[in-house]
């Protein structure tokens, strides 16, 4: 029987359908994002099994022993994967343009490369200048390059020779002929991330896919994007800075708690191997509103400068800013600095950052945030020794967290003597008159 064609409109946003336009997306609220597109209703066929598909098996059958984690020479980025590639998943690689995303996959692609068949497929670049780039990376291995976008043509010539890794830059250039849409698009998007997921679980090559995020920070696509894939890696910070700072907001093979900081150099992307340092490298002598709050990133502690600003509101209702931090668990901070600590906060503006870019959203650098807000408020600088850990209870009382002791451990070697936590104060009243 013949398809019957007819047109849907779908989202650009989110893939939402509908038979007719919208001003609105129903699914996530984008304003004139639907556009028009072929549909083909086809009739349903028996489905027979495939000769010789293996059906069903039992657990203790599964040999899970053949499964060995490739390691890219880089420990901080193997650390964001869960231990290194795992063979056959597919890793989306997202952040805004100019990050690095294209360089650290070159550099990834170059170092496994010299022990394993890598192919690196460039939609947005022809063949002439991913050397160029190469060259300027100082990038030398037996790396296999491919200029194509039809994710068809890709395949059927891997097919022969199935690689280790595959690298896709871009997933919004590569389309699929059998695919009504064009590049880019959320439908073409989607079937072409099925069809490499398809492949990467039968042939076991492990594959990276760089995709690019809209003006609001989000990824390309529809969100069943992230849902396909089996890692989700993000750069965050500003592009034009030296950093980077790549985490994981998805990964099934392990924790997404990690994180990788990156320094950009002329010859590509460096490991920073103490981000701790990094994050305190300009830290002097300050004026007040600043503390050290010793963090937490997935099994890693780390140091880094929590920033307030508290002054006279000149309106009605006062400004409440974070950068980098929860907004929502600022505000519950001056609530309990105002009703627990004795400060009238309440005709006051607050701006509240953490310094270097890392976003910190764990309950134990509410202490931090506290003092730097007291030390604002009451203009009396925090000691240069002393940095702070704690969560803040709504009756004002400190709460342990996890980590203590490598928390303090981290903070003794960078050479901070004072430590304020739960153990040295038994609320937020008392840490601030210990330290301010």
């Amino acid at each position: 029987m013949m398809a019957k064609a007819r047109s849907v409109f779908a989202c650009n946003g989110c893939g939402f359908e509908s038979p007719r336009w919208l001003g609105r997306c129903p699914q996530c609220d984008a304003w004139n994002s639907f556009d028009e597109r072929p549909f083909a209703v086809v009739a349903p066929r028996s489905v027979r099994a495939r000769a010789g598909a293996p059906g069903p098996v039992r657990l203790h059958e599964i040999d899970g022993g053949t499964i060995a984690r490739l390691t890219t020479g880089m420990g901080e980025f193997d650390a964001v994967l869960g231990g290194g590639i795992v063979p056959g998943s597919l890793t989306l690689v997202g952040g805004p343009p100019g990050a690095g995303k294209s360089t650290l996959m070159l550099q990834i692609a170059a170092r496994l490369a010299g022990t394993r068949d890598v192919v690196y497929v460039c939609g947005e670049e022809s063949a002439a200048q991913v050397k160029l780039r190469a060259e300027r990376l100082r990038v030398d291995a037996p790396l296999r390059v491919f200029a194509e976008t039809n994710v068809r043509a890709i395949l059927d010539v891997l097919e022969r020779r199935p690689p280790a890794i595959l690298v896709i830059d871009s997933i919004q250039t590569v389309w699929l002929p059998e695919s009504d849409a064009y590049a880019g698009s959320v439908t073409q998007i989607r079937d072409c991330t099925q069809t490499l997921m398809e492949f990467a679980k039968r042939t076991a090559c492990a594959t990276f896919a760089v995709g690019h995020v809209t003006k609001d920070g989000a990824i390309a696509g529809p969100r069943l994007l992230e849902h396909l894939v089996d890692t989700v890696l993000y750069f965050e910070g500003e592009p034009s800075g030296e950093h980077r700072i790549v985490r994981a907001y998805k990964n099934r093979f392990g924790s997404i708690d990690e994180i990788c900081v990156l320094a950009m150099h002329d010859d590509g992307l460096r490991e920073v191997a103490n981000p701790s340092e990094l994050f305190l490298a300009r830290r002097a002598e300050h004026p007040s509103g600043s503390c050290v709050v010793a963090s937490m990133v997935g099994t890693r502690p780390v140091l880094v400068e929590v920033q307030a600003l508290v002054g006279e509101s000149s309106y009605g209702t006062p400004r409440r800013l974070a950068n980098n931090l929860d907004p929502a668990r600022l505000a519950m901070i001056l609530a309990v600095l105002e009703r627990r600590a004795g400060m009238a906060l309440g005709t006051h503006d607050v701006y509240a950052s953490v310094a270097g870019g890392l976003r910190v959203n764990e309950p134990a650098a509410d202490l931090g945030i506290a003092l730097a807000i007291a030390s604002s408020f009451r203009n009396r600088p925090v000691g240069n020794d002393v940095a702070a850990f704690g969560e803040l209870g709504l009756s004002g009382e400190l709460r342990a967290v996890s980590g203590s002791e490598r928390r303090a451990a981290e903070a003794r070697k960078l050479g901070y003597r004072t430590i304020v936590s739960p153990a040295q104060a038994r609320d937020v009243a008392a840490a601030i008159a210990l330290t301010l």
